[in-house]
C-alpha cells in the first residue's frame, strides 16, 4: 500500500504536517505529489461545479502516479455520512473509478471517531474541515493571494484557542464563524482580533449565527 497526499494552494500546512505524521504512525509509504490547482480554469473561477473539475484534477494525478507504481486499485476516504447532493466532487471519483470504502461498508463518522478512538489515532477528534477554497465566495476569483490571507487569519485564530472555525472571504470582507459555545471567548477578545485580521481585511465582521 502507498499513500499519496496532492499538495494544493488548497491545504494549509498543518495538513501536510498531520499526513506525513499520520504516515509515520500506521508505517505507510508516504508519497508526495505536487498540483498547481489554479491552472485549472474551472477550478479558478470557482463556479459551483469546482469541487468536482479539483477533485478530477488530483485523482487523475493519483491514478498516473499509482500505474507507474503497479497499483490497481486507489481508494480515498469518504464515508457514509458524506452526502452526493452537497459533494460534486464524489462524481468525479465515480467516473475515475476511484473506490470509497468506509461509504461503502456504510461507516459513518461517528461510528468512525470512536474506532479511531479506541485505535488510538490522533485524528479521532479533529474538527472536519473543508479546503482553504470553500472560504470563497461561489463565482468569485481564487487567487493565491487570497487563499494565503484565510490560512493567515483562521491560523491566528487557532493560536487564540479558538477552534472548528471558518474566515469566510467575500472579495476582501471577512466573516468570522466560530462555534456557539465559543462566541462569548470570540466577543471577548474581538476588539483585538478585529484590529489584528484588519491587516489582512478591508472589513471584518462576526456570523452571529455561528458556525453550525
Amino acid at each position: 500500500m502507498i499513500a499519496f497526499y496532492v499538495k494544493t494552494s488548497f491545504q494549509p500546512d498543518f495538513e501536510t504536517e498531520d499526513a506525513k505524521k499520520m504516515a509515520s504512525l500506521l508505517g505507510a509509504d508516504l508519497r508526495f505529489i505536487k498540483a498547481d490547482i489554479l491552472n485549472v480554469d474551472e477550478v479558478r473561477k470557482n463556479g459551483k461545479d469546482r469541487c468536482y473539475y479539483c477533485k478530477k484534477e488530483i485523482f487523475s494525478k493519483i491514478l498516473k502516479a499509482a500505474k507507474e507504481e503497479g497499483i490497481e486499485c486507489v481508494l480515498d476516504g469518504t464515508n457514509a455520512s458524506d452526502s452526493e447532493d452537497d459533494r460534486p466532487g464524489m462524481r468525479a471519483l465515480k467516473e475515475l473509478g476511484v473506490r470509497s470504502p468506509l461509504r461503502e461498508c456504510g461507516l459513518t463518522k461517528d461510528f468512525i471517531r470512536k474506532k479511531s478512538k479506541e485505535e488510538g489515532l490522533f485524528t479521532w477528534d479533529k474538527p472536519a474541515y473543508a479546503c482553504l477554497a470553500t472560504r470563497e465566495k461561489t463565482g468569485t476569483l481564487i487567487t493565491e493571494e487570497k487563499l494565503r490571507r484565510t490560512e493567515k487569519a483562521e491560523g491566528y485564530l487557532t493560536g487564540l484557542g479558538l477552534y472548528d472555525l471558518r474566515v469566510r472571504d467575500d472579495e476582501g470582507k471577512a466573516t468570522v464563524q466560530v462555534r456557539k459555545e465559543q462566541m462569548p471567548v470570540l466577543n471577548e477578545k474581538w476588539d483585538i482580533i478585529s484590529k489584528d485580521l484588519g491587516q489582512y481585511y478591508d472589513e471584518v465582521s462576526v456570523d452571529p449565527e455561528g458556525r453550525k
